[in-house]
């Protein structure tokens, strides 16, 4: 991209802001650098880091590298045999602890930041630098006594001299023979020697070397002869103390010097880091959002196609611009491609054509710079090859060109470079020569860039651009609206309508006289007068149609909610009714159990070891079967009600047999048994019914289950009661047999279970419809190796299970 287009959508102030959120030079030199990229790859994980690190920093506010330096020229001066100081080896060090604390947050959260992981995951914190620099240096600056044991050596030798150099020095001062001599009792420093002050008067009275005199001359300060030897003694410790510190440095330069290229990488990817994290608070900042890509060139729509604003390669989503405060910006909604490829932006002057101009261009260049942009959710972007923009109206004063020469001179270069791929902003299009040829070269020049496939806004005042937009395919009108009452713009830009220059209005509103709006008005053509008559017609009508929308939205609203409301109370109906059904049902079931359990007395009598007397009871016995079945009938027509639910909306899913659906006529849910094109049949409690498939809602499909393989081994004869025979088990499920395979299927396992000595065993034939029941105990009935049988207690099953006691094998 070129800086002097992105000069002219001010970019560069953009990236200034960007720069302020930087933490270390590094970072901001990187900001500063930044521009936008014309690969979709690169763009896309530029916004998608940005996208990231907004992400870290909404969790964790603290993260920061504001203990970063770049320290790029330190390693190389250490490379190049110069001897870094303290304060050079901590900022060393501070980055370097920056980059493992970035290391160990950002590895430990991956996969939530994948990109800036990678980033991170590249850092080489480098501990043997930081424990060498840290055991040799305090956090001032200091080397440690630990540095060195020759260092730790030469400071106690050091500290012994001057204390032995003090305590000379203060039993000279506070001699009663020198107080007279002494201006003060202390003991003082001068050129790095120990020296007490003598009053000038009594020069020569304390011999000694002199090494300063008071400002005021009054003073002498001298290092006595007696404290010689010891002040050499202290300065030699002093000198040898500064070589081995000297050694020390420059034996943590060449550390530093051995891990050059990577303390180099590990600056550049802080830097990285850095600009990435600055883009995540500038986006907080914006409150801005990424762009969503539209990776591929704009394709070419049928011509008066109508598309929605979603579907077109640029649509921005009041859309701001960057750099006004976001609390008097006008946001916009701009959509641009697809069935046309240049939009013709007409309105009064002030009204906001240029910032509209500025503000696509610059959140474009924003966008490929991995920058998220002041727009809302869901607005997309081209990768624009190339984004070229003639805004303003200067002259150039150092070219003497004129403003038409100047905008010529830019539109001449910007044909040279636009493609299909690029992005053209164009301010006055035409202006600034005779309104017949500007606007004649204006068309020429859409009609080049429609040709090259060119995404171009441009800013007109001709009406005859505004009709050329009308009738021209691939061109489209806009509009920056203006108040004509209050005499100011909006700043809201409208698509498909061209705006009027509204000068006449303005004039009348301010107070020019009538006869002058009057004589202007007479002198404009008709056709004119008539367009602009049309395009407050074609307003009016867009307005009256938008109002309409919206009207139709709002009832289409208040309809579904009250269908809704109808559902909830429709389900409260059935539910109350389900309620009082089942308080009758609950009441006769209880009647049937008092009556099932007389019969079950009377049957346990009929059921005891065989007799005359039993066998004479024969035909009671069958009547006995016949109540209690009856009676299993009339308790299965009384099953619960299932609980009325709210009905939801019918489902795409196609209905099969088995479905569990909701039948809307009756209100409840059942067991699909059957599905014709004109009927179908339906399980609802005990009862079966038939209702168009119209009529059914799918609920849901049971999971298919493995079938259960029911093995029944026949061991030996009926009455070979002498062998021993393996068990069957206690149970033999048969739920889901037919009535033909109960006989021979109950007949072999009462064998085997008679052979196996079992005392007793269960018949799992379930409810149902109490078919397989009846058929079940029809057959036990008449068993001669069934004692009796009775229902399963609750705990066994209920009525869903046959209970039956063995006849006791004979020995």
């Amino acid at each position: 991209m070129d800086d002097k287009y992105l000069g002219i959508l001010e970019y560069f102030k953009i990236v200034e802001q960007l720069a302020g959120y930087t933490s270390f030079s590094a970072g901001r030199e990187l900001a500063l650098a930044l521009r936008p990229s014309t690969e979709v790859a690169e763009v896309r994980r530029s916004i998608q880091e940005t996208t990231e690190a907004k992400a870290l920093l909404a969790v964790r506010t603290d993260v920061s590298l504001g203990a970063a330096h770049d320290v790029r020229l330190l390693v190389r001066r250490a490379t190049l045999g110069a001897t870094l100081q303290p304060r050079d080896l901590l900022d060393i060090r501070s980055t370097l602890l920056s980059a493992r604390t970035l290391y160990a947050l950002i590895n430990r959260l991956k996969a939530e930041y994948p990109l800036l992981a990678e980033l991170a995951g590249q850092l080489q914190p480098l501990p043997e630098v930081v424990e060498e620099i840290t055991r040799c240096l305090d956090d001032d600056g200091r080397v440690r006594d630990s540095a060195s044991p020759e260092l730790a050596r030469i400071r106690r030798e050091s500290a012994i001299a001057r204390e032995r150099l003090v305590d000379r020095l203060r039993r000279i001062v506070t001699s009663s023979d020198n107080a007279r001599f002494l201006q003060d009792a202390l003991v003082t420093e001068r050129n790095g020697r120990y020296v007490v002050p003598l009053k000038v008067e009594f020069k020569g009275r304390i011999p000694g070397i002199i090494h300063d005199q008071s400002g005021s001359g009054a003073t002498l300060f001298i290092e006595p002869l007696e404290t010689v030897e010891l002040n050499n003694q202290w300065q030699e410790l002093q000198l040898e103390e500064q070589r081995e510190i000297e050694r020390i440095l420059v034996a943590l330069t060449d550390t530093v010097a051995q891990e050059a290229e990577a303390i180099n990488l590990d600056v550049e990817l802080l830097a990285q880091l850095d600009l990435a994290l600055a883009k995540g608070r500038y986006s907080f900042a914006l409150k801005a959002a990424p762009a969503i890509l539209f990776a591929e060139r704009w394709p070419t729509a049928e011509i008066g196609a109508e598309l929605m604003p979603g579907e077109h390669p640029l649509n921005l989503i009041r859309a701001r611009h960057p750099l006004l405060p976001r609390e008097t910006a006008v946001p916009i909604n701009v959509y641009l491609g697809g069935n046309y490829t240049i939009l013709v932006v007409t309105g009064p002057n002030t009204g906001g054509k240029t910032v509209s101009l500025k503000t696509v261009g610059l959140l474009a260049a924003m966008s490929q710079a991995g920058m998220h942009i002041p727009a809302m959710d869901g607005s997309k972007l081209p990768v624009f090859a190339g984004i070229y923009a003639d805004i303003g109206d200067e002259q150039s004063i150092e070219q003497s060109l004129s403003t038409f020469s100047s905008h010529m001179s830019h539109i001449v270069d910007i044909l040279g470079r636009a493609d299909a791929g690029s992005l053209v902003l164009l301010d006055e299009l035409g202006a600034g020569t005779d309104p017949v040829e500007g606007a004649a070269l204006a068309q020429a020049l859409i009609a080049t860039f429609i040709a090259r496939r060119c995404l171009m806004i441009c800013s007109t005042h001709y009406s005859q651009l505004k009709i050329y937009a009308f009738s021209t395919p691939g061109v489209q009108n806009a509009s920056v609206e203006f108040d004509i009452e209050t005499l100011s713009p909006t700043f809201n830009l409208v698509i498909g309508l061209p705006g009027r220059s509204n000068a006449l209005a303005i004039a009348q509103k301010l107070g020019l006289a009538e006869e002058i709006i009057a004589q202007a008005q007479r002198l404009v053509s008709p056709e004119d007068l008539q367009m602009d008559v049309l395009l407050e017609r074609v307003k009016a009508a867009r307005e009256a149609a938008e109002g309409a929308q919206t009207e139709a939205e709002e009832r289409l609203a208040r309809a579904q909610e009250m269908e809704r409301e109808l559902r909830r109370k429709l389900a409260a109906i059935e539910e109350a009714r389900r309620q009082v059904l089942e308080q009758a049902r609950e009441e006769g079931r209880g009647e049937l159990e008092h009556l099932r359990e007389e019969i079950r007395r009377i049957r346990t009598a009929l059921t005891q070891p065989r007799s005359a007397a039993a066998v004479s009871m024969a035909p009671l016995s069958s009547a006995v079967q016949e109540a209690y079945a009856a009676i299993e009938r009339l308790d299965e027509e009384l099953a619960p009600l299932e609980a009325v639910t709210e009905p939801t909306p019918p489902t795409s899913e196609k209905l099969r047999e088995g479905d569990t659906v909701y039948i809307t006529t009756l209100g409840q849910t059942g067991e699909l048994l059957s599905l014709g094109d004109q009927e179908a049949e339906v399980r609802v409690g005990g009862f079966r019914l038939r209702t168009r498939p119209s009529a059914l809602q799918f609920r849901a499909r049971p999971q298919p289950t493995a079938p259960q393989a029911t093995e029944i081994t026949v061991r030996s004869a009926r009455w070979r009661a002498a062998v021993p025979a393996e068990s069957p088990g206690m149970e033999l499920d048969m739920r889901g047999w037919r009535a033909e395979e109960v006989a021979p299927a109950l007949d072999r396992y009462l064998d085997n279970a008679y052979l196996a000595g079992l005392p007793w065993a269960q018949i799992i034939h379930g409810k149902g419809m109490g078919v397989l029941k009846e058929v079940v105990r029809q057959f036990l009935t008449n068993h001669p190796l069934v004692a009796s049988f009775r229902p399963g207690a609750l705990n066994e099953g209920g009525d869903g299970v046959t209970v039956v006691q063995l006849q006791k094998r004979s020995e």
